[in-house]
């Protein structure tokens, strides 16, 4: 028995990445930069950036949003995790992901939803919607 069923695309063929983002974003429901504006300062979100170093110091940084890099976001984040930050207080945590342009962040909203953080969600455009709505932005430290 294959145990390809569950990722096989159309045609049983393996999904592309373009279909497996589809799928993994109607698992919840992403989040506009205004929005989770709103959410951050009312204090209803955490905005979590995973964009890499060179973005961060080039584009600067949303205020208020915790930096943790795409390869550690699950241990960060995991409130049962031993490596977690103080901020990941339960699996209730509305956690807004935040890559550069909306695609990664997908599927790290993803991967948070697997270790019981129902409630993650990532900002549609990434941080680039966010710049482009005139946000807060503020240069990354030096």
């Amino acid at each position: 028995m294959s145990d390809t069923t569950a990722t096989e695309g159309t045609g049983g063929r393996p999904p592309g990445i373009d279909e497996v983002l589809e799928r993994v974003r109607a698992g919840y429901q992403r989040i506009e930069a205004q929005e989770a504006h709103k959410a951050a300062l009312t204090g209803d979100a955490l905005l979590v950036d995973i964009r890499y170093a060179a973005l961060r110091e080039r584009d600067g940084l949303i205020p208020g949003a915790v930096v943790v890099e795409r390869n550690e976001l699950e241990w960060r984040l995991d409130p049962q995790g031993s490596h977690r930050l103080p901020e990941a207080t339960g699996h209730d945590l509305r956690v807004v992901v935040v890559c550069n342009e909306g695609y990664a962040s997908s599927l790290a909203a993803a991967s948070l939803h697997q270790l019981g953080l129902h409630r993650a969600t990532d900002l549609v455009g990434g941080f680039q919607a966010w710049r482009a709505e005139g946000l807060p932005v503020e240069p990354a430290p030096a």
